[in-house]
């Protein structure tokens, strides 16, 4: 079952993972000084997620594609992925991104 595992980070701060059904991790957020504000990235990432135009394209210094997924309302990144190899894997994990992220429950860790 796809879902946000929410956690608190070493500095004490809380960081969420957004889960597929087969356990991987296809987005990581920033990190949030509260677990409420954590909670409300989740939230916004619910929202976002759905609507290809939030979703940034991009190609790391190694050469391989990943994507973040940014607010409509502030353009802030609410999350990234990891690194893919093609640009038809990194297509294909923002399509399970868009399919998962409204509905995917919080399993909190904290």
């Amino acid at each position: 079952m796809a879902k946000y595992i929410l956690v608190r980070t070493t500095n004490q701060q809380f960081r969420f993972t957004l889960h597929a059904d087969n356990g991987e991790n296809m987005l990581t957020s920033e990190t949030y000084v509260t677990k409420d504000g954590a909670l409300r990235g989740i939230g916004a990432v619910k929202v976002n997620a759905p609507h290809d135009s939030n979703y940034v394209r991009k190609i790391s210094t190694r050469g391989l594609r990943y994507f973040t997924l940014k607010s409509a309302n502030n353009n802030e990144t609410l999350g990234y992925s990891e690194e893919y190899s093609s640009t038809q894997a990194m297509e294909n994990a923002i399509a399970t991104v868009k399919r998962i992220a409204p509905s995917a429950g919080v399993d909190d860790q904290t």
